[in-house]
């Protein structure tokens, strides 16, 4: 639960500069859209990246039920398939597309609004339905809610304690989203990462 914590509050300070291994093209980044809410509830902000990947299929193991795919600088990946049938439609050489999405929101809950501090984690998986083409996603949201123990707004850092004690300090990208911030709220930071990968018919 601690590393879990620790990588969501590292996720949140680097603002998605990561990417996946089989990601290797160009990534975009947009600020998330902000919903209007009244002046007394949390308000949150955040971003969120889209890296798209042509690669082709490098191998298929139906005993295993697993495809590799290769991507445009000679990476790969294994992933696995649920559906076994989908394998007898996948052929090595045939070209797949991917799409990697990555993205970090968090709100503000001041001390006194019943908020408790604490980590969720919420998979999906998705398929395509039997006869159609081979495709699949998934996808992970990561929750943690912490207290604010320390703000030094020289250094742009703030000091977060997690629901085990645990504490960690984290860098803010940008100085403006300190401004408001006091020592004993809390932060519920979301972590979703999803990957989205499928035939790609076209074959540009």
């Amino acid at each position: 639960m601690t590393t879990m914590l620790t990588a969501v509050l590292i996720a949140s300070s680097m603002l998605l500069t990561q990417s996946p291994a089989f990601a290797q093209s160009t990534t975009t980044t947009a600020p998330a859209e902000k919903a209007p809410a009244p002046a007394e509830k949390p308000t949150g902000k955040g971003a969120a990246s889209v890296t798209k990947v042509r690669g082709t299929v490098a191998a298929v193991d139906r005993d295993a039920g697993t495809v590799t795919l290769k991507g445009p600088k000679g990476r790969t990946v294994t992933i696995e398939v649920k559906d076994k049938q989908k394998l007898d439609m996948i052929k090595v050489g045939d070209p797949v597309v991917a799409a990697y999405v990555e993205a970090v929101a968090f709100r503000v809950q001041k001390a006194g609004s019943g908020a408790t501090p604490g980590v969720t984690t919420q998979e999906t998986r998705i398929s395509s339905k039997p006869g159609e083409t081979p495709a699949g996603a998934v996808g992970r949201e990561v929750t943690a809610t912490v207290t604010i123990t320390a703000i030094d707004k020289k250094a742009r850092t703030v000091t977060v304690k997690g629901p085990q004690g645990g504490t960690e300090t984290i860098k803010a990208k940008d100085p403006k989203n300190l401004e408001g911030l006091k020592v004993g709220d809390m932060v519920e930071i979301t972590y979703t990462q999803a990957l989205a990968i499928s035939l790609d018919k076209s074959g540009k």
